[in-house]
């Protein structure tokens, strides 16, 4: 643990990453006298929470220019889908309401025992086992004949300061790269407003400053959405604000990336907007912000998401 807690060193990320990191990286790392990833991620190439080498890195960059577009992508409805982090708050729901619209769902989980018994019986859903930070060669049989991905994962507070990165960064890569092997060509990812904060101009802005105090939280987020984005899988990624376990209370606003700062939204929202995500050609390759406001509108999602211009 003590080698984890050293001075960021530029050298080791430019290394294996290319380039030095980021700014926000830098200065958090500051704040926490540490660098993240751990060093101990670079040293062990037996992990699968570490990060990719430098060559990966430039094969993924190069896909980029080459990835298709959303008029070009011309893909049916899936019929089955897995679901990472399928017992978790906003997992749950997402399982519950592609159930009611007639998938298949694999739902993937660490605990079986824990997503039965939390999970409603239903002949459509498979649970199977899966932890995303033991490697894309498992996560790929998880996955198995599913022919779409939604990663709604999150890290459980815990004394594991790289718990974030373990998850919601490594993890990320790992469900990635296991829909790479097998052939799986669309993928949701559910993160988070304020991911890139910094660039925002929201280094002060306190929702911020709290996530990242656990491990560095949005910041791992972000570099996870730089690598779907560079994958050159069809991505839509969603990220909701404050996340109320609550019915809905207002109607959804959603806006392009980086726009929103601040609001809430019902987790049954955040649920609707990722299975309808699946089906709507209009959420192709797109990186949307959602919140819920009473004044708001009630607006068709399909028509939200034509809204949203592609980057």
């Amino acid at each position: 643990m003590q080698r984890d807690f050293l001075w960021f060193r530029n050298d080791i990320y430019k290394d294996r990453i290319g380039c030095y990191p980021p700014l926000e990286i830098r200065i958090m790392a500051i704040i926490f006298r540490a660098h993240y990833p751990p060093h101990s991620a670079f040293k062990s190439r037996k992990v699968s929470t570490r990060f990719p080498a430098a060559n990966f890195f430039s094969t993924t960059i190069k896909m980029e220019g080459t990835s298709a577009t959303a008029e070009e992508t011309k893909e049916q409805k899936p019929s089955k889908i897995f679901v990472a982090g399928s017992t978790g708050k906003t997992g749950k729901r997402i399982v519950e309401q592609l159930l009611s619209k007639s998938y298949g769902v694999r739902a993937g989980a660490r605990d079986v025992e824990k997503a039965k018994s939390s999970l409603p019986q239903h002949p459509n859903l498979q649970i199977v086992r899966a932890d995303v930070t033991e490697g894309s060669e498992k996560l790929a049989e998880a996955i198995g004949d599913a022919e779409a991905v939604v990663c709604a994962t999150g890290f459980q507070p815990s004394f594991d300061v790289f718990a974030p990165w373990k998850v919601d960064n490594f993890g990320t890569v790992n469900l990635v790269e296991a829909c790479r092997k097998i052939g799986v060509k669309r993928f949701v990812l559910v993160s988070s407003i304020l991911v890139n904060g910094a660039a925002m101009g929201q280094l002060l802005n306190p929702a911020y400053i709290v996530l990242n105090l656990f491990g560095l939280t949005l910041i791992a987020k972000l570099q996870a959405e730089k690598y779907v984005k560079r994958s050159g899988i069809n991505y839509t990624i969603i990220r909701p604000g404050g996340l109320r376990n609550d019915p809905p209370s207002g109607n959804i606003v959603m806006e392009p990336e980086d726009t929103l700062f601040e609001g809430s939204i019902s987790r049954d929202q955040v649920a609707e907007v990722a299975v309808e995500a699946l089906e709507c050609p209009e959420s192709y390759f797109k990186v949307i912000e959602i919140v819920s406001r009473v004044e708001a509108p009630k607006r068709p999602l399909k028509d939200l998401f034509s809204g949203i211009k592609q980057k």
